[in-house]
């Protein structure tokens, strides 16, 4: 299966890829766990059906030594027992804030308050990029049907 369109061979759009992925890379600079950034990052790609963001991600978790049992859960975090709270709280926001249109408000304020109570300003605002950011990746890979399974961790470092 081939993507109907490679957006970073299109000079005018890989340049602005380029720079969504430098805000990506700034996320480092967080306090923000990585290991909670792509469990996030991995929610939102599996709520979007994003296969591509998937792949990457779970290999990306993977490399940076995520266990293969958390990363098997994390669709069914609710009911896993390998999660912190805090990671269920970035979760719980990174769920809300990818179904905005399931949900009349958006983010609940319980949402947000739970993981004020585990994440301080910097790492919220990381929170919210981080799920901003990869709703936007989501959409791009889902309309331009970019294939999964290729993918090798740092491959875009």
């Amino acid at each position: 299966m081939d993507a109907r369109l490679n957006l970073m061979k299109i000079p005018s759009i890989g340049k602005n890829l380029k720079d969504i992925v430098s805000a990506s890379r700034a996320l480092s600079e967080s306090t923000l766990p990585l290991a909670t950034q792509e469990l996030v990052r991995l929610r939102a790609s599996q709520i979007n059906g994003c296969g591509f963001c998937t792949d990457m991600h779970t290999k990306e978790a993977a490399a940076a030594g995520e266990t293969t049992v958390r990363l098997n859960l994390v669709a069914t975090w609710r009911e896993a027992t390998v999660f912190t709270d805090a990671e269920r709280a970035a979760l719980e926001l990174a769920e809300q804030g990818t179904r905005i249109a399931d949900a009349s408000g958006g983010v609940t304020d319980e949402a947000w308050a739970n993981a004020a109570k585990h994440y301080n300003e910097d790492e919220l605002a990381a929170l919210v990029i981080v799920i901003a950011l990869i709703n936007a990746f989501n959409r791009m890979n889902v309309i331009v049907q970019q294939p999964a399974g290729d993918y090798r961790p740092g491959q875009f470092a």
